[in-house]
């Protein structure tokens, strides 16, 4: 297993998510159900293959999914690692959300406690909290730094502009920084690229990628002139996933077809290994309903795409950039993209 920078943490490039343990609403249940038997199991193929870090949040299945990750790794805390998340609501209470100092402390502890751990070694917010001073946030965030309670902070879903601020008050007043951004970047979601990527780049923030298969819609499974397989959970959340075009689906599908035969890999396997070799990529949030899927997303590490494939995959899934970008891209020399500038 591979191993990049987070900080100054040395993570596994692939991390596994833990949002099919739980499945205790119809949301997370399309996701998948995992118990604290199979999760057990999961937990173990995954530490036989070097991937020791696992990725959780407060919210998957209203905190169950934190217990049954807690309840896996019982006996080797030591050897894992483990991400989760607090700002988005816990309850229904004014002070039941956010990222204020009230329920971040309140959050924290009631992670420690569900994981049944005294430390969180990447603590993530999830979401920017545009009501709560930010300067609220990352002093609350850099105590709980302090107290050993948190080893590392990152952010999710940020934009730049709530990023770079977040930075450079970290920096002014010489508190923890974001040393990682969650945030959701696949083959048919490249808007990643336009302003985070090169922000990561400049201020060596890591990425780790969520949702890498677009939403379960990279799996190999959807077909042009075919209906949506009858196992998906596209039927109960496409909705509340990130957005995609069916024809341009279906161009990237083709691409990776062409380049599945040529490797001999799986669709999901190629499109994975693709985002292993993007600049700022860190760590894949990789998910599975059961072993066999476990398995085969794992195939994605240990070999890589050559560099012909990697043009074709991203010819197939380019698309315009809004303003700003597309009038940027036109200077080319003065603005490069940022998978250009990184590897000039």
């Amino acid at each position: 297993m591979e191993h990049r920078l987070l900080g100054g943490l040395k993570v596994p490039v692939l991390s596994f998510g833990t949002g099919t343990f739980g499945g205790n609403n119809e949301f997370f249940k399309a996701w998948g159900g995992s118990g604290v038997e199979e999760a057990t199991q999961l937990v173990d193929v995954c530490m036989d293959a070097g991937l020791n870090f696992f990725d959780t949040a407060d919210i998957y299945s209203g905190g169950m999914a934190e217990e049954i990750l807690g309840k896996a790794i019982a006996g080797r805390r030591n050897r894992v690692l483990i991400s989760t998340t607090a700002t988005f609501p816990m309850g229904d209470g004014p002070n039941d959300l956010g990222s204020s100092r009230f329920h971040l402390l309140q959050a924290c502890e009631a992670s420690l406690k569900r994981l049944n751990t005294d430390y969180i070694d990447v603590y993530h917010m999830h979401g920017f909290d545009a009501v709560t001073p930010i300067e609220e946030t990352l002093q609350t965030l850099n105590g709980l730094v302090q107290s050993g309670k948190v080893r590392y902070i990152a952010c999710s879903n940020f934009s730049g502009w709530h990023l770079m601020k977040s930075l450079a008050i970290s920096e002014k007043y010489g508190w923890a920084r974001y040393v990682g951004h969650q945030a959701y970047y696949s083959l048919i979601g490249r808007d990643f690229e336009w302003e985070l990527m090169p922000l990561g780049i400049d201020q060596k923030v890591g990425t780790i990628v969520w949702s890498p298969l677009g939403w379960g819609r990279l799996t190999g499974k959807l077909r042009r002139g075919h209906p949506l397989p009858e196992t998906s959970r596209l039927h109960k959340t496409a909705e509340q996933g990130p957005p995609a075009n069916d024809e341009y689906l279906y161009r990237v599908v083709d691409a990776l077809d062409e380049v599945a035969k040529e490797t001999g890999k799986t669709v999901p396997v190629v499109a994975l290994n693709w985002l292993l070799q993007r600049p700022t990529v860190s760590n894949i949030v990789i998910g599975a309903r059961n072993e066999q899927q476990l398995k085969q997303n794992l195939d994605a590490v240990g070999w890589n795409l050559t560099a012909e494939q990697v043009a074709r995959l991203d010819k197939a899934s380019e698309t315009t950039p809004v303003y700003p970008y597309w009038h940027q891209r036109q200077f080319r020399a003065l603005n490069p993209t940022p998978v250009d500038f990184y590897n000039r």
